[in-house]
């Protein structure tokens, strides 16, 4: 299983969470002993996800969210609340990109790109901390960014705007919500093998891209549980505002 942290009597809360990475996300919170808050815009999906997790022996609801609607954030997170009592952990993981050149970018594909990555992490964010800073609980935030947040890479311009931003939105969170004992830190992963991108990555564009990876592979999503876990926990209390890179080197390879 890897790395492991107990987090038996905490109540989390993962955006994104119907498919990919955070699906694993809330499963591997679940695992960990955390009651966890399944929420995207398909519920059913969530229910799905929940499912599994209810069948592991773990605790789970299915929210249903518009991350892009802040009615939609603070119903879900109050539901999430007042199911559960009490909401210690956010993964901010919702996001979107499109694969298109500049010049040809659509205004209606920035917005939905920068209204889901960038301004839900501010809702949902805002949100959750408004209800640990009424509950005097305190809890912990990570925004799930990317190392494109920090470097470039050519037709997700969007995509790479709402990253940067959004290291920028947890650094904020961090120095504004600190007061109220709320940590705010950035996962940045490079690119993690799943489903969707198997086949690309099978090509000869996508084995170009891996030969550019010190490490020669892509990350797993095994390789993304522990960091999640470790930001999650009391093992990383006297950090917030950091960027945590799993990239297997990806960021420090030569131009």
């Amino acid at each position: 299983m890897g790395f492991s942290v107990n987090l038996e009597g905490r109540t989390a809360l993962v955006t994104g969470g119907s498919k990919g990475l955070g699906a694993f996300f809330a499963e591997r919170l679940a695992q960990s002993g955390a009651r966890v808050a399944v929420a995207a815009r398909n519920k059913a999906e969530c229910e799905a996800v929940c499912a599994r997790i209810r069948e592991a022996g773990g605790e789970a609801i299915p929210l249903a969210i518009d991350v892009t609607r802040a009615a939609s954030v603070d119903a879900a997170v109050a539901e999430g609340v007042e199911t559960f009592g009490r909401l210690d952990i956010l993964v901010a993981n919702a996001g979107v990109t499109a694969t298109t050149p500049l010049l040809d970018l659509e205004e209606e594909a920035w917005d939905r790109i920068l209204d889901t990555n960038l301004k839900g992490a501010f809702l949902v964010g805002r949100a959750a901390a408004r209800a640990m800073a009424s509950a005097k609980t305190g809890g912990t935030i990570v925004t799930v960014a990317s190392i494109l947040g920090e470097r470039i890479a050519g037709q997700v311009s969007a995509y790479c705007a709402s990253k940067a931003g959004l290291i920028q939105l947890t650094r904020s969170m961090a120095l504004e919500w600190a007061r109220h004992g709320i940590r705010a830190n950035a996962l940045c992963p490079g690119y993690v093998e799943t489903d969707l991108n198997r086949d690309f990555f099978e090509s000869e564009a996508g084995k170009a891209l891996i030969r550019r990876i010190p490490y020669r592979r892509l990350a797993k999503l095994e390789d993304v549980a522990g960091p999640l876990l470790f930001l999650c926990s009391d093992a990383s209390s006297y950090m917030t505002g950091s960027t945590l890179e799993v990239d297997g080197g990806h960021l420090v390879s030569s131009l």
